[in-house]
């Protein structure tokens, strides 16, 4: 479960179950929205959910 708004990017990975390199992939393809506050990055919970969420339709519409 996510308690917290903005993710760093380890905190993602962990919650997507993948590796930090895969969340940069994912960022740079603009798959995966950022939010970048100065020279950090950070993704907001709500990214995640509407990331998985498109997954998922995915998966259906095959």
């Amino acid at each position: 479960m996510i308690n917290k708004t903005l993710l760093r990017i380890p905190e993602c990975a962990e919650a997507l179950g993948l590796g930090r390199s895969k969340i940069y992939q994912l960022i740079g393809s603009g798959r995966l929205r950022a939010i970048h506050v100065d020279r950090c990055v950070r993704i907001p919970a709500s990214e995640i959910k509407r990331f998985v969420a498109e997954l998922q339709s995915d998966e259906i519409d095959e």
